[in-house]
Protein backbone atom coordinates (compact mmCIF):
# COMPACT_ATOMS: atom_id res chain seq x y z
CA UNK A 1 0.00 0.00 0.00
CA UNK A 2 1.13 3.53 -0.59
CA UNK A 3 0.79 6.20 1.80
CA UNK A 4 -0.68 9.64 0.49
CA UNK A 5 -0.17 12.46 2.83
CA UNK A 6 2.64 13.55 5.19
CA UNK A 7 4.65 13.23 2.69
CA UNK A 8 5.60 13.61 -1.41
CA UNK A 9 4.64 11.09 -4.12
CA UNK A 10 7.45 9.90 -6.19
CA UNK A 11 6.82 9.47 -9.85
CA UNK A 12 7.92 5.78 -8.81
CA UNK A 13 4.78 5.89 -6.14
CA UNK A 14 2.56 7.06 -8.57
CA UNK A 15 3.33 4.70 -11.24
CA UNK A 16 2.83 1.85 -8.80
CA UNK A 17 -0.85 2.70 -7.99
CA UNK A 18 -1.65 3.73 -11.50
CA UNK A 19 -0.26 0.74 -13.81
CA UNK A 20 0.43 -2.08 -10.82
CA UNK A 21 -2.94 -1.08 -9.32
CA UNK A 22 -1.25 -1.03 -5.57
CA UNK A 23 -3.37 -0.04 -3.31
CA UNK A 24 -4.05 3.85 -1.52
CA UNK A 25 -3.91 4.49 2.44
CA UNK A 26 -4.45 7.73 3.81
CA UNK A 27 -1.89 9.17 6.28
CA UNK A 28 -4.11 9.41 9.45
CA UNK A 29 -1.98 12.69 10.93
CA UNK A 30 -2.25 14.07 7.18
CA UNK A 31 -5.70 13.39 7.51
CA UNK A 32 -6.48 14.53 11.45
CA UNK A 33 -4.65 17.96 9.51
CA UNK A 34 -7.53 17.75 6.90
CA UNK A 35 -10.42 17.45 9.66
CA UNK A 36 -8.62 20.43 11.86
CA UNK A 37 -8.24 22.40 8.33
CA UNK A 38 -12.59 22.32 7.94
CA UNK A 39 -12.90 22.84 11.12
CA UNK A 40 -11.15 26.34 11.21
CA UNK A 41 -13.14 27.22 7.80
CA UNK A 42 -15.86 26.20 9.19
CA UNK A 43 -14.94 28.78 12.17
CA UNK A 44 -13.46 31.40 10.43
CA UNK A 45 -16.08 32.00 7.11
CA UNK A 46 -19.18 32.88 9.64
CA UNK A 47 -19.36 36.74 9.38
CA UNK A 48 -16.72 36.98 6.44
CA UNK A 49 -17.22 37.72 2.88
CA UNK A 50 -14.99 34.79 1.35
CA UNK A 51 -14.97 33.85 -2.49
CA UNK A 52 -16.13 30.73 -3.49
CA UNK A 53 -18.84 30.29 0.12
CA UNK A 54 -20.80 32.99 0.12
CA UNK A 55 -19.69 34.54 -3.69
CA UNK A 56 -21.09 33.55 -6.79
CA UNK A 57 -17.84 32.43 -9.25
CA UNK A 58 -15.40 33.93 -11.71
CA UNK A 59 -16.59 37.68 -12.51
CA UNK A 60 -20.02 36.48 -10.96
CA UNK A 61 -17.78 37.08 -7.48
CA UNK A 62 -19.28 40.60 -7.08
CA UNK A 63 -22.84 38.91 -6.15
CA UNK A 64 -23.26 37.87 -2.47
CA UNK A 65 -24.80 34.72 -1.80
CA UNK A 66 -27.64 34.31 1.02
CA UNK A 67 -27.22 32.19 3.85
CA UNK A 68 -30.15 29.98 2.54
CA UNK A 69 -28.23 29.08 -0.51
CA UNK A 70 -24.80 28.29 0.60
CA UNK A 71 -24.99 24.49 -0.46
CA UNK A 72 -26.92 25.08 -3.16
CA UNK A 73 -24.02 27.65 -4.54
CA UNK A 74 -21.46 24.43 -4.44
CA UNK A 75 -24.07 22.14 -6.15
CA UNK A 76 -25.13 24.51 -9.08
CA UNK A 77 -21.35 25.31 -9.50
CA UNK A 78 -20.44 21.23 -9.61
CA UNK A 79 -23.51 20.82 -11.85
CA UNK A 80 -22.93 23.85 -14.27
CA UNK A 81 -19.64 22.83 -15.24
CA UNK A 82 -20.17 19.41 -15.88
CA UNK A 83 -20.19 20.25 -19.11
CA UNK A 84 -16.94 18.32 -21.24
CA UNK A 85 -17.14 17.12 -24.69
CA UNK A 86 -15.13 15.14 -26.91
CA UNK A 87 -14.02 11.25 -25.96
CA UNK A 88 -14.24 10.06 -22.54
CA UNK A 89 -10.63 9.83 -21.49
CA UNK A 90 -9.11 6.22 -21.06
CA UNK A 91 -9.34 5.12 -17.18
CA UNK A 92 -6.13 5.16 -16.30
CA UNK A 93 -5.77 8.56 -17.33
CA UNK A 94 -9.17 9.63 -14.91
CA UNK A 95 -7.39 7.45 -12.23
CA UNK A 96 -4.38 9.47 -12.74
CA UNK A 97 -6.26 12.78 -12.11
CA UNK A 98 -8.13 11.30 -9.10
CA UNK A 99 -4.42 10.30 -7.38
CA UNK A 100 -3.27 13.84 -8.38
CA UNK A 101 -6.70 15.76 -6.80
CA UNK A 102 -6.70 13.50 -3.32
CA UNK A 103 -2.51 14.28 -3.13
CA UNK A 104 -3.59 18.40 -3.18
CA UNK A 105 -6.52 17.70 -0.57
CA UNK A 106 -4.51 15.61 1.64
CA UNK A 107 -1.86 19.24 1.60
CA UNK A 108 -4.81 20.12 4.31
CA UNK A 109 -5.44 23.58 3.01
CA UNK A 110 -8.92 23.30 1.05
CA UNK A 111 -11.27 23.13 4.19
CA UNK A 112 -12.91 20.16 2.79
CA UNK A 113 -14.58 17.64 5.18
CA UNK A 114 -12.42 14.49 5.66
CA UNK A 115 -15.31 12.31 3.71
CA UNK A 116 -14.15 13.60 0.28
CA UNK A 117 -10.43 12.49 0.60
CA UNK A 118 -12.41 9.04 1.92
CA UNK A 119 -14.30 8.48 -1.07
CA UNK A 120 -11.71 9.15 -3.49
CA UNK A 121 -9.56 6.95 -2.12
CA UNK A 122 -12.11 4.11 -2.05
CA UNK A 123 -12.99 4.88 -5.71
CA UNK A 124 -9.40 4.79 -6.46
CA UNK A 125 -8.71 1.54 -4.78
CA UNK A 126 -12.03 0.24 -6.50
CA UNK A 127 -11.20 1.52 -10.30
CA UNK A 128 -14.57 3.35 -10.01
CA UNK A 129 -13.48 6.20 -12.46
CA UNK A 130 -15.69 8.96 -13.56
CA UNK A 131 -16.53 9.53 -17.00
CA UNK A 132 -14.55 13.05 -17.98
CA UNK A 133 -14.27 13.95 -21.57
CA UNK A 134 -10.95 15.44 -23.20
CA UNK A 135 -12.61 18.21 -24.32
CA UNK A 136 -13.46 21.35 -21.17
CA UNK A 137 -10.76 22.91 -19.55
CA UNK A 138 -8.74 25.79 -20.17
CA UNK A 139 -6.17 25.33 -16.97
CA UNK A 140 -6.35 28.67 -15.67
CA UNK A 141 -8.63 28.42 -13.35
CA UNK A 142 -7.98 25.24 -12.66
CA UNK A 143 -8.96 21.98 -14.93
CA UNK A 144 -12.49 23.34 -14.50
CA UNK A 145 -14.25 21.30 -16.24
CA UNK A 146 -13.07 17.85 -15.79
CA UNK A 147 -12.75 17.81 -12.03
CA UNK A 148 -16.56 19.15 -12.31
CA UNK A 149 -17.16 15.75 -13.78
CA UNK A 150 -15.32 13.98 -10.74
CA UNK A 151 -17.06 15.92 -8.52
CA UNK A 152 -20.56 15.16 -10.46
CA UNK A 153 -19.96 11.58 -9.30
CA UNK A 154 -18.34 12.30 -5.91
CA UNK A 155 -22.19 13.74 -5.14
CA UNK A 156 -23.70 10.81 -6.39
CA UNK A 157 -24.80 12.06 -9.99
CA UNK A 158 -23.54 10.95 -13.34
CA UNK A 159 -21.62 8.11 -14.99
CA UNK A 160 -18.79 5.98 -13.73
CA UNK A 161 -16.70 3.39 -15.74
CA UNK A 162 -16.67 0.44 -13.80
CA UNK A 163 -16.06 -3.73 -15.04
CA UNK A 164 -15.20 -1.79 -18.33
CA UNK A 165 -18.71 -0.37 -18.75
CA UNK A 166 -20.03 2.75 -18.81
CA UNK A 167 -22.92 2.68 -15.69
CA UNK A 168 -25.05 5.12 -13.49
CA UNK A 169 -22.72 6.17 -10.52
CA UNK A 170 -25.26 5.92 -8.37
CA UNK A 171 -25.81 1.74 -8.82
CA UNK A 172 -22.13 1.16 -8.96
CA UNK A 173 -21.95 3.18 -5.54
CA UNK A 174 -24.83 1.05 -4.48
CA UNK A 175 -22.69 -2.02 -4.94
CA UNK A 176 -19.71 -1.11 -3.84
CA UNK A 177 -21.72 0.16 -0.39
CA UNK A 178 -20.09 3.80 -1.08
CA UNK A 179 -21.54 6.98 0.17
CA UNK A 180 -21.61 10.11 -1.84
CA UNK A 181 -20.15 13.02 -0.22
CA UNK A 182 -22.56 15.77 1.02
CA UNK A 183 -21.38 19.78 0.83
CA UNK A 184 -20.48 21.17 3.89
CA UNK A 185 -19.23 24.40 2.92
CA UNK A 186 -17.23 24.71 -0.18
CA UNK A 187 -16.09 21.02 -1.27
CA UNK A 188 -17.58 22.06 -4.81
CA UNK A 189 -15.02 24.65 -5.52
CA UNK A 190 -12.37 22.77 -3.58
CA UNK A 191 -12.69 19.42 -6.01
CA UNK A 192 -13.10 21.77 -9.10
CA UNK A 193 -9.95 24.52 -8.89
CA UNK A 194 -7.23 22.65 -9.82
CA UNK A 195 -4.23 21.71 -11.77
CA UNK A 196 -4.74 17.98 -11.54
CA UNK A 197 -6.20 16.65 -14.36
CA UNK A 198 -3.22 18.33 -16.42
CA UNK A 199 -1.04 16.60 -13.95
CA UNK A 200 -2.27 13.47 -13.64
CA UNK A 201 -2.09 13.31 -17.69
CA UNK A 202 1.05 14.82 -17.74
CA UNK A 203 2.64 11.87 -14.65
CA UNK A 204 1.18 9.21 -17.33
CA UNK A 205 3.12 11.37 -19.90
CA UNK A 206 6.67 11.08 -18.29
CA UNK A 207 5.86 7.42 -17.79
CA UNK A 208 5.31 6.53 -20.57
CA UNK A 209 8.05 9.13 -22.28
CA UNK A 210 10.91 7.14 -20.02
CA UNK A 211 9.59 3.73 -22.04
CA UNK A 212 9.91 5.55 -25.49
CA UNK A 213 13.35 6.82 -25.28
CA UNK A 214 14.92 3.65 -23.88
CA UNK A 215 13.36 2.03 -26.66
CA UNK A 216 14.91 4.62 -29.21
CA UNK A 217 17.92 4.21 -27.40
CA UNK A 218 17.82 0.46 -27.80
CA UNK A 219 17.06 0.76 -31.97
CA UNK A 220 19.40 3.31 -32.46
CA UNK A 221 21.61 0.86 -31.00
CA UNK A 222 20.38 -2.39 -33.12
CA UNK A 223 20.45 0.05 -36.09
CA UNK A 224 24.23 1.13 -35.79
CA UNK A 225 24.62 -2.68 -34.72
CA UNK A 226 23.01 -4.32 -38.51
CA UNK A 227 24.69 -1.64 -40.61
CA UNK A 228 28.27 -2.28 -39.02
CA UNK A 229 29.03 1.50 -37.83
CA UNK A 230 31.68 2.76 -35.96
CA UNK A 231 32.11 2.49 -32.50
CA UNK A 232 33.75 6.08 -31.89
CA UNK A 233 30.41 8.26 -31.70
CA UNK A 234 29.30 6.85 -28.32
CA UNK A 235 32.39 6.88 -27.23
CA UNK A 236 33.02 7.78 -23.51
CA UNK A 237 35.82 9.99 -25.57
CA UNK A 238 34.11 11.60 -27.83
CA UNK A 239 31.12 12.30 -25.35
CA UNK A 240 32.45 13.83 -22.45
CA UNK A 241 33.83 16.95 -24.11
CA UNK A 242 30.39 17.84 -24.50
CA UNK A 243 29.35 18.90 -20.71
CA UNK A 244 25.23 17.43 -20.71
CA UNK A 245 24.06 14.88 -18.79
CA UNK A 246 21.78 13.73 -21.38
CA UNK A 247 24.53 13.40 -24.04
CA UNK A 248 26.48 11.39 -21.58
CA UNK A 249 23.89 9.25 -20.60
CA UNK A 250 22.88 7.84 -23.52
CA UNK A 251 26.44 7.16 -24.56
CA UNK A 252 26.39 5.24 -21.51
CA UNK A 253 23.83 2.81 -22.58
CA UNK A 254 24.79 2.76 -26.11
CA UNK A 255 28.09 1.17 -24.82
CA UNK A 256 26.25 -1.14 -22.11
CA UNK A 257 23.98 -2.26 -25.26
CA UNK A 258 26.47 -2.60 -27.92
CA UNK A 259 29.10 -4.54 -25.24
CA UNK A 260 30.13 -7.52 -27.14
CA UNK A 261 28.88 -7.34 -29.97
CA UNK A 262 30.90 -8.82 -32.87
CA UNK A 263 29.26 -6.25 -35.74
CA UNK A 264 30.18 -2.57 -34.40
CA UNK A 265 33.53 -1.80 -36.03
CA UNK A 266 36.38 0.14 -34.47
CA UNK A 267 37.81 3.05 -36.70
CA UNK A 268 41.34 1.97 -35.36
CA UNK A 269 41.15 -1.28 -36.70
CA UNK A 270 39.30 -0.67 -40.23
CA UNK A 271 39.84 3.23 -41.08
CA UNK A 272 43.40 3.64 -39.42
CA UNK A 273 44.82 0.88 -41.31
CA UNK A 274 47.88 1.43 -43.34
CA UNK A 275 46.13 -0.32 -46.69
CA UNK A 276 43.52 2.28 -46.57
CA UNK A 277 46.49 5.08 -47.60
CA UNK A 278 46.53 3.84 -50.94
CA UNK A 279 42.88 4.06 -51.92
CA UNK A 280 41.35 6.81 -53.58
CA UNK A 281 37.68 6.26 -52.88
CA UNK A 282 36.85 4.21 -49.76
CA UNK A 283 34.24 1.72 -49.62
CA UNK A 284 33.64 1.77 -46.06
CA UNK A 285 32.16 5.04 -45.38
CA UNK A 286 34.42 7.53 -43.37
CA UNK A 287 31.35 9.26 -41.30
CA UNK A 288 28.20 7.59 -41.04
CA UNK A 289 24.87 9.57 -41.87
CA UNK A 290 23.55 11.65 -38.73
CA UNK A 291 20.68 9.45 -37.90
CA UNK A 292 23.21 6.94 -36.72
CA UNK A 293 26.35 9.09 -36.02
CA UNK A 294 24.56 11.81 -33.98
CA UNK A 295 22.35 10.30 -31.69
CA UNK A 296 23.90 10.86 -28.46
CA UNK A 297 23.77 14.63 -29.45
CA UNK A 298 20.13 13.88 -30.61
CA UNK A 299 18.54 11.79 -27.91
CA UNK A 300 20.58 13.56 -25.25
CA UNK A 301 18.63 16.87 -24.99
CA UNK A 302 15.45 14.27 -25.19
CA UNK A 303 16.64 13.23 -21.96
CA UNK A 304 17.02 16.24 -20.16
CA UNK A 305 13.68 17.16 -21.30
CA UNK A 306 12.17 13.99 -19.57
CA UNK A 307 14.13 14.62 -16.89
CA UNK A 308 13.01 17.96 -16.32
CA UNK A 309 9.50 17.58 -16.90
CA UNK A 310 9.27 15.06 -14.11
CA UNK A 311 10.91 17.42 -11.75
CA UNK A 312 8.37 20.08 -12.04
CA UNK A 313 5.38 17.97 -12.69
CA UNK A 314 6.21 15.89 -9.58
CA UNK A 315 6.27 19.28 -7.66
CA UNK A 316 2.91 20.37 -9.20
CA UNK A 317 2.10 16.98 -7.69
CA UNK A 318 2.66 17.41 -4.09
CA UNK A 319 1.35 21.16 -4.60
CA UNK A 320 -1.52 23.03 -3.32
CA UNK A 321 -3.42 24.08 -6.64
CA UNK A 322 -6.27 25.09 -4.81
CA UNK A 323 -7.57 28.94 -4.57
CA UNK A 324 -8.23 30.59 -1.60
CA UNK A 325 -5.97 28.65 0.28
CA UNK A 326 -7.63 27.56 3.35
CA UNK A 327 -4.62 28.16 5.87
CA UNK A 328 -5.42 27.09 9.45
CA UNK A 329 -1.79 27.41 10.62
CA UNK A 330 -1.60 31.39 10.09
CA UNK A 331 -5.55 31.66 11.12
CA UNK A 332 -6.34 33.28 7.80
CA UNK A 333 -7.62 32.53 3.98
CA UNK A 334 -5.16 34.08 1.05
CA UNK A 335 -6.59 34.30 -2.53
CA UNK A 336 -4.85 34.15 -5.51
CA UNK A 337 -3.83 32.00 -8.69
CA UNK A 338 -2.46 28.34 -7.72
CA UNK A 339 -4.72 27.14 -9.61
CA UNK A 340 -3.35 28.49 -12.86
CA UNK A 341 -1.75 25.41 -14.98
CA UNK A 342 1.30 27.18 -16.74
CA UNK A 343 4.27 24.84 -14.96
CA UNK A 344 2.90 21.68 -16.12
CA UNK A 345 1.41 23.58 -19.73
CA UNK A 346 4.98 24.52 -20.36
CA UNK A 347 6.60 20.82 -19.64
CA UNK A 348 4.11 19.40 -21.77
CA UNK A 349 5.00 21.57 -24.68
CA UNK A 350 8.73 20.71 -23.94
CA UNK A 351 8.30 17.12 -23.88
CA UNK A 352 6.15 17.19 -26.67
CA UNK A 353 8.59 18.73 -28.98
CA UNK A 354 11.40 16.59 -27.67
CA UNK A 355 9.41 13.33 -28.23
CA UNK A 356 8.20 14.25 -32.25
CA UNK A 357 12.30 15.09 -32.60
CA UNK A 358 12.49 11.47 -31.19
CA UNK A 359 9.99 9.79 -33.52
CA UNK A 360 11.75 12.32 -36.14
CA UNK A 361 14.97 10.31 -35.81
CA UNK A 362 13.11 7.02 -35.83
CA UNK A 363 11.77 7.55 -39.22
CA UNK A 364 15.44 8.99 -40.30
CA UNK A 365 16.98 5.55 -39.31
CA UNK A 366 13.64 3.37 -40.77
CA UNK A 367 14.35 5.50 -43.73
CA UNK A 368 18.00 4.21 -44.57
CA UNK A 369 17.36 0.85 -43.63
CA UNK A 370 14.42 0.66 -46.23
CA UNK A 371 16.59 3.11 -48.70
CA UNK A 372 18.97 0.47 -50.50
CA UNK A 373 20.54 3.42 -52.34
CA UNK A 374 21.55 4.63 -49.13
CA UNK A 375 22.32 2.15 -46.95
CA UNK A 376 24.36 -0.27 -49.87
CA UNK A 377 23.26 -3.19 -47.59
CA UNK A 378 19.94 -4.22 -47.97
CA UNK A 379 16.92 -5.03 -50.42
CA UNK A 380 14.75 -2.18 -51.29
CA UNK A 381 12.10 -2.19 -48.19
CA UNK A 382 14.13 -4.85 -46.62
CA UNK A 383 12.30 -7.14 -48.54
CA UNK A 384 12.94 -10.84 -47.82
CA UNK A 385 10.75 -12.72 -50.76
CA UNK A 386 11.11 -11.52 -54.35
CA UNK A 387 11.57 -7.93 -55.60
CA UNK A 388 9.25 -6.64 -57.96
CA UNK A 389 6.37 -9.40 -56.72
CA UNK A 390 6.85 -8.88 -52.83
CA UNK A 391 6.91 -5.67 -51.26
CA UNK A 392 8.95 -6.19 -47.66
CA UNK A 393 8.37 -3.31 -45.10
CA UNK A 394 7.10 -0.98 -48.37
CA UNK A 395 3.19 -0.31 -46.77
CA UNK A 396 4.44 0.10 -43.45
CA UNK A 397 6.76 2.98 -43.73
CA UNK A 398 4.12 5.29 -45.19
CA UNK A 399 2.01 4.94 -41.46
CA UNK A 400 5.03 5.98 -40.14
CA UNK A 401 5.88 8.89 -42.50
CA UNK A 402 2.28 9.74 -41.93
CA UNK A 403 2.31 9.29 -38.09
CA UNK A 404 5.59 11.27 -37.79
CA UNK A 405 4.13 14.18 -40.19
CA UNK A 406 0.84 14.28 -37.50
CA UNK A 407 3.31 14.36 -34.75
CA UNK A 408 5.39 17.76 -36.60
CA UNK A 409 2.09 19.63 -36.90
CA UNK A 410 0.90 19.00 -33.21
CA UNK A 411 4.59 20.55 -31.64
CA UNK A 412 2.64 23.83 -31.71
CA UNK A 413 2.86 24.78 -28.56
CA UNK A 414 -0.46 24.67 -26.03
CA UNK A 415 1.29 27.56 -23.62
CA UNK A 416 1.28 30.20 -25.73
CA UNK A 417 -2.24 29.76 -27.18
CA UNK A 418 -4.42 31.75 -24.32
CA UNK A 419 -7.95 32.91 -25.44
CA UNK A 420 -9.40 34.99 -23.01
CA UNK A 421 -12.70 33.30 -21.63
CA UNK A 422 -15.15 33.75 -18.69
CA UNK A 423 -16.16 37.07 -19.19
CA UNK A 424 -12.45 38.28 -19.43
CA UNK A 425 -12.25 37.31 -15.99
CA UNK A 426 -9.78 34.65 -17.32
CA UNK A 427 -7.95 36.85 -19.58
CA UNK A 428 -4.64 34.87 -19.77
CA UNK A 429 -5.06 30.77 -19.72
CA UNK A 430 -2.48 28.08 -19.82
CA UNK A 431 -3.95 25.54 -22.17
CA UNK A 432 -2.38 22.99 -19.83
CA UNK A 433 -4.97 20.24 -19.95
CA UNK A 434 -5.14 20.43 -23.93
CA UNK A 435 -1.22 20.38 -23.70
CA UNK A 436 -1.27 17.05 -21.42
CA UNK A 437 -3.50 15.45 -24.12
CA UNK A 438 -1.50 16.72 -27.29
CA UNK A 439 1.32 15.13 -25.98
CA UNK A 440 -0.07 11.72 -24.83
CA UNK A 441 -1.39 11.66 -28.29
CA UNK A 442 2.33 12.39 -29.72
CA UNK A 443 3.77 9.73 -27.61
CA UNK A 444 1.19 6.90 -28.34
CA UNK A 445 2.27 8.07 -32.11
CA UNK A 446 5.94 7.90 -31.16
CA UNK A 447 5.17 3.98 -29.86
CA UNK A 448 3.83 3.28 -33.26
CA UNK A 449 6.71 4.45 -35.06
CA UNK A 450 9.25 2.95 -33.55
CA UNK A 451 7.12 -0.26 -33.45
CA UNK A 452 7.61 0.08 -37.45
CA UNK A 453 11.17 0.26 -36.79
CA UNK A 454 11.81 -2.70 -34.88
CA UNK A 455 9.91 -4.70 -37.19
CA UNK A 456 12.16 -3.68 -39.75
CA UNK A 457 15.38 -3.87 -37.90
CA UNK A 458 14.41 -7.73 -37.13
CA UNK A 459 13.79 -8.19 -40.61
CA UNK A 460 17.41 -6.60 -41.77
CA UNK A 461 18.79 -9.04 -38.65
CA UNK A 462 17.77 -12.24 -40.60
CA UNK A 463 18.56 -11.16 -43.99
CA UNK A 464 21.87 -10.80 -42.67
CA UNK A 465 21.73 -14.17 -40.66
CA UNK A 466 23.72 -12.27 -38.26
CA UNK A 467 21.54 -12.81 -35.00
CA UNK A 468 24.38 -14.55 -33.62
CA UNK A 469 26.93 -11.92 -33.60
CA UNK A 470 24.63 -9.24 -32.14
CA UNK A 471 25.61 -8.73 -28.12
CA UNK A 472 23.86 -10.39 -26.15
CA UNK A 473 21.25 -7.59 -24.73
CA UNK A 474 20.20 -6.37 -28.22
CA UNK A 475 19.93 -10.77 -28.96
CA UNK A 476 17.57 -10.81 -26.13
CA UNK A 477 15.24 -8.11 -27.66
CA UNK A 478 15.59 -9.91 -30.73
CA UNK A 479 14.33 -13.65 -29.43
CA UNK A 480 11.90 -11.62 -27.10
CA UNK A 481 9.80 -9.34 -29.71
CA UNK A 482 9.89 -12.04 -32.55
CA UNK A 483 7.78 -14.21 -30.23
CA UNK A 484 5.04 -12.07 -31.43
CA UNK A 485 6.33 -10.45 -34.94
CA UNK A 486 7.80 -13.46 -36.47
CA UNK A 487 9.87 -13.21 -39.54
CA UNK A 488 8.21 -12.94 -42.87
CA UNK A 489 8.71 -13.66 -46.75
CA UNK A 490 5.19 -13.86 -48.29
CA UNK A 491 3.20 -10.26 -48.70
CA UNK A 492 0.57 -10.40 -45.43
CA UNK A 493 -1.65 -7.50 -43.60
CA UNK A 494 0.91 -6.20 -40.41
CA UNK A 495 -1.72 -4.13 -38.87
CA UNK A 496 -1.91 -6.41 -36.06
CA UNK A 497 1.56 -7.61 -36.13
CA UNK A 498 2.01 -3.52 -35.43
CA UNK A 499 -0.39 -3.48 -32.62
CA UNK A 500 1.03 -6.16 -30.99
CA UNK A 501 4.69 -4.89 -31.40
CA UNK A 502 3.47 -1.46 -29.82
CA UNK A 503 1.65 -2.87 -27.01
CA UNK A 504 5.21 -5.15 -26.01
CA UNK A 505 6.83 -1.46 -26.05
CA UNK A 506 4.31 0.16 -23.86
CA UNK A 507 3.76 -2.24 -21.42
CA UNK A 508 7.82 -3.19 -20.81
CA UNK A 509 10.27 -2.00 -18.53
CA UNK A 510 12.38 1.22 -19.60
CA UNK A 511 16.04 1.11 -19.89
CA UNK A 512 17.04 4.37 -18.88
CA UNK A 513 17.19 5.43 -15.61
CA UNK A 514 16.55 9.10 -14.75
CA UNK A 515 18.70 9.78 -11.28
CA UNK A 516 18.08 12.96 -9.34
Amino acid sequence: MIYIGGKNLSLADFSEIVFKKKEVGLDNAAVEKVAINYKFLQQFSHNKLIYGINTGFGPMAQYKVSEDNLLQLQYNLIRSHSSGGGKLLPAVLVKSLMIARLNSLMQAYSGVHTEVVELLREMINKDITPCIFEHGGVGASGDLVQLAHLALVMIGEGEVIYDNRVCPTAEVFSKEGLKPISIHTREGLAILNGTSAMTGLGMVNIILAQKLLGWSVMLSAMTNEVVAAFDDHFSRELNIVKQHKGQNQIANHLRDILKDSKMIRSRSEYLYHPDHLGQEVFEDKVQEYYSLRCVTQILGPIYDTIAGAENVVVNELNSVNDNPIIDHENKNIFHGGNFHGDYVSLEMDKLKIAITKLSMLSERQLNYLLNDKLNLKFPPFVNLGVLGLNFGMQGMQFTATSTVAENQTMSFPMYVHSIPNNNDNQDIVSMGCNAAMMTRRVIENSFQVLAIQMMTVLQAIDHLDCSTQLSPKTKAVYTEVRKIFPKFIEDSPKYKDLENVKNFFEQGNTIIQFGK
